[in-house]
């Protein structure tokens, strides 16, 4: 049966990317065969489709890192006929065909069942960009840390990462600063939990070794100058979980953080997160994460709407997170 996909292509000339028809022969190789309902756009899948950062391995590619479906065929013992599933991650999008079409092919050891209290357009509201601002939640417990040791900054506040951060954090009791260049969404930011909400360029802009101290953890997913300068303000013993780089890839920051304060930086990393940690994450996520402010941070679309999407979603034009519905 033939199904509809978003194609991404390079030729002498360049990177296309359009809306093509293709078939099950076109599937890669796997185990278990999807039937995709949902998906969604994060900031990964707009570098792979303007092609700005090389995430594409492999061409032609079906880009998106994420879906939520049904399993239509499955030679795996763990998965049947009708399971509801999801993906994040694993190279998926980048060199094995991805999210953003009607049906995907992949190993089963890369699917995870469908959380009890979730639905499959709740999950990919939720997405890889919910799901790893949950493993950076997570990071900042295991670290120790609580909230009443102090407030919390998440940076990129409006963006898919950050305002899961912002919802989770605020649920689970912290104060939240919220950091983002788009000061009209102010009342978005509160809505989400945010106390406190500065405006980007105070922390985008090269810095000082140390500052003072402002806030006793974070979730980055900017990098660059901005996460150089919430370290500086990070109180003594503090941490901060990275795992962006919107600003760039770049940390142009000194020890001083780390050697006066005793901050520490934690690597957050989603693509290849063993299983049982994704599965704690996304269980974290139907228990700390509020349905009805999902809801508010969510923005549906058509697979049609994919491509002009995720350039408005580079630019910075989209809040909160996309689901494409299929």
């Amino acid at each position: 049966m033939s199904f509809k996909a978003v194609r991404i292509d390079k030729t002498d000339a360049g990177q296309t990317v359009g809306i093509v028809t293709l078939t099950d022969a076109d599937l890669m190789d796997g185990d278990v065969t999807v039937k995709v309902t949902h998906s969604t756009l994060n900031y990964k899948d707009g570098l792979a489709i303007s092609g700005k950062s090389p995430v594409v391995r492999k061409f032609p590619m079906v880009p998106g890192v994420d879906f939520a479906g049904i399993v239509e065929s499955s030679s795996n013992p763990d998965f049947k006929v009708g399971d509801e599933v999801i993906l994040n991650g694993w190279g998926v999008g980048e060199g094995h065909f991805g999210g953003l079409a009607e049906k995907s092919r992949v190993k089963g050891a890369w699917l995870v069942p469908l959380p009890k209290g979730l639905t499959r357009f709740q999950a990919m509201a939720i997405g890889t960009a919910g799901y790893t601002a949950m493993l950076c939640v997570m990071a900042l417990e295991r670290f120790g840390l609580t909230p009443d040791q102090g407030s919390v900054v998440v940076t990129g506040a409006a963006g898919g990462v950050g305002s899961v951060a912002t919802a989770v954090l605020a649920k689970l009791g912290w104060h939240v600063i919220a950091t983002t260049g788009r000061p009209e969404e102010a009342d978005y930011l509160t809505a989400l939990g945010a106390k406190e909400i500065i405006e980007r360029k105070e922390l985008s802009s090269p810095g000082r070794p140390l500052a003072k101290e402002r806030w006793i953890a974070g979730v980055d997913s900017v990098g660059s100058h901005t996460l150089a300068n919430i370290l500086a303000a990070t109180k003594y013993g503090g941490a901060i979980a990275a795992c962006g780089l919107a600003q760039g890839l770049d940390l142009p920051s000194t020890v001083a953080p780390f050697i006066l304060r005793n901050v520490a930086l934690l690597g957050v990393e989603s693509v290849n997160c063993p299983k049982p940690k994704r599965i704690e994450a996304w269980n974290r996520l139907v228990q700390d994460l509020d349905a009805k402010k999902l809801e508010s941070i969510t923005k549906k679309i058509t697979l049609d709407e994919v491509i002009s999407t995720a350039s408005a979603l580079l630019n910075g034009k989209v809040r909160g997170r996309v689901v494409v519905e299929l």
